[in-house]
């Protein structure tokens, strides 16, 4: 798989959101190499008031205001870690969240991690897919376009369909449309209503 390089990326959340379905995100991990291809992502725009970024830079999200391409790594509800792409230039509070990947390398290691043997379960929502690829706060802010040991990469293989709906889990700005899926992928998580 080639290694995905910045210039490749749109410069606008938005279109990265898109762009993203059916690319590869790998993890060369010490415990070995995992990879998954991105089936689900959620746009956090800028001036978005669900966005971590709506209130400004801080030392929690100043991996958001990274030049695109970049991780932004956070804990959730105490429990677990969500995996986001920087998306705009260096400056711009945004980024794409990562929902859901369709395993396809280092599938008996991401079983280990997630203690279940169900495929379809292992890195359908960003929780779990954050756990099955090993990414932690060490991860926050590397270069998914350079040499880290976490990276986007291009397979070649493109989404058939990509489908369109408004964000999961979320209070504000419920209506927009800023989620995006391949349709018809079985490990594309959220509801049924939404992934139609």
């Amino acid at each position: 798989m080639r290694r995905l390089r910045r210039s490749e990326l749109p410069i606008d959340t938005v279109a990265l959101a898109r762009f993203l379905i059916g690319r590869v995100l790998i993890h060369n991990s010490l415990e070995g190499r995992v990879s998954g291809r991105i089936v689900e992502t959620e746009a956090y725009v800028r001036d978005d008031p669900s966005s971590h970024a709506y209130r400004g830079a801080t030392a929690r999200n100043a991996s958001m205001f990274l030049k695109r391409g970049h991780a932004y790594v956070y804990f959730i509800y105490g429990v677990s870690y969500c995996c986001n792409v920087s998306s705009e230039e260096a400056g711009v509070g945004a980024a794409v969240l990562l929902r859901a990947l369709e395993p396809l390398e280092g599938i008996p290691l991401m079983e280990q991690r997630r203690a279940t043997r169900r495929s379809r379960d292992l890195m359908r929502g960003p929780g779990r897919l954050a756990q099955a690829l090993g990414i932690g706060p060490e991860h926050d802010g590397l270069d998914l376009c350079g040499d880290a040991p976490l990276r986007l990469a291009d397979s070649g293989e493109r989404a058939a369909a990509i489908g369109e709906s408004v964000r999961i889990g979320i209070t504000r700005e419920t209506e927009r449309v800023l989620r995006f899926y391949e349709r018809g992928n079985p490990f594309v998580s959220g509801p049924k209503r939404l992934n139609g």
